[in-house]
């Protein structure tokens, strides 16, 4: 009964706006929070995944995040968006408990700013060979992830995972925007050369161009220009 109640719930609130459940909920309607809850859960285990390295932690730092703000929900003013909020929320206690662990790396804000996009693997109903090699992926993608600086590492989560814009990632952080940009693009800059490192690959190595496809490259120029062949040997 209890199962049907909720997903009743759950379909009837689809949809609505954020701001809208929110006022339902300080108007008495606590059973509402549910489904802000389940509506923001992957966001905030993301966030707080990328801040603490731990699986376990993350989910205790959701927790005490919805805690937090069902307990000051009065104060959310709509200044910025729910979600942005909530966010902030969970990135402040995922901060506050790496704090206590001494888990920091240092910092480096030397670079510019990079607003290019990481590259989407799409695959449309995979094989299993695909599965197989998706999963190997994100293995290797969320290993080079944790390798990043805290910093770094959540400044990409926001921006590049969840795809809030730099405004909405400086607002959760509690930074500005060129902050922003700059742990983005030292969080890039890192994962290429992580990603790089670990696949075994180097740049004069990836799509080499063999002493034979030069022969043949130059010997096509060679006669449609009408230049007659090359001469043999030195």
């Amino acid at each position: 009964m209890y199962l049907l109640r909720r997903e009743r719930l759950a379909a009837d609130e689809d949809g609505r706006p954020d701001e809208e459940l929110v006022e339902r909920v300080l108007r008495g309607e606590a059973a509402v929070f549910e489904v802000l809850m389940r509506r923001h859960n992957p966001r905030l285990y993301r966030v707080a995944r990328a801040i603490v390295k731990d699986e376990a932690e993350a989910e205790d730092v959701m927790q005490q995040a919805y805690v937090n703000a069902y307990a000051h929900l009065s104060q959310f003013a709509g200044r910025a968006r729910f979600s942005t909020w909530l966010t902030r929320i969970a990135v402040y206690e995922a901060l506050a408990r790496a704090r206590r662990r001494r888990q920091f790396d240092p910092i480096d804000e030397a670079a510019g700013a990079d607003e290019g996009k990481m590259t989407r693997l799409v695959a449309h109903q995979p094989d299993p060979e695909q599965q197989a090699l998706c999963g190997e992926l994100r293995v290797l993608l969320e290993s080079a992830i944790d390798a990043l600086p805290e910093v770094h590492r959540s400044a990409f989560v926001l921006r590049d995972v969840e795809g809030l814009s730099t405004a909405e990632t400086a607002e959760c952080l509690g930074i500005n925007e060129e902050t922003v940009k700059t742990r983005l693009h030292r969080a890039r800059g890192r994962l290429r050369e992580t990603l790089y490192r670990s696949a075994g690959l180097a740049r004069a190595h990836v799509f080499p161009f063999h002493d034979r496809r030069c022969d043949r490259v130059v010997d096509a120029v060679f006669a449609r220009l009408g230049l007659g062949p090359l001469p043999q040997g030195g």
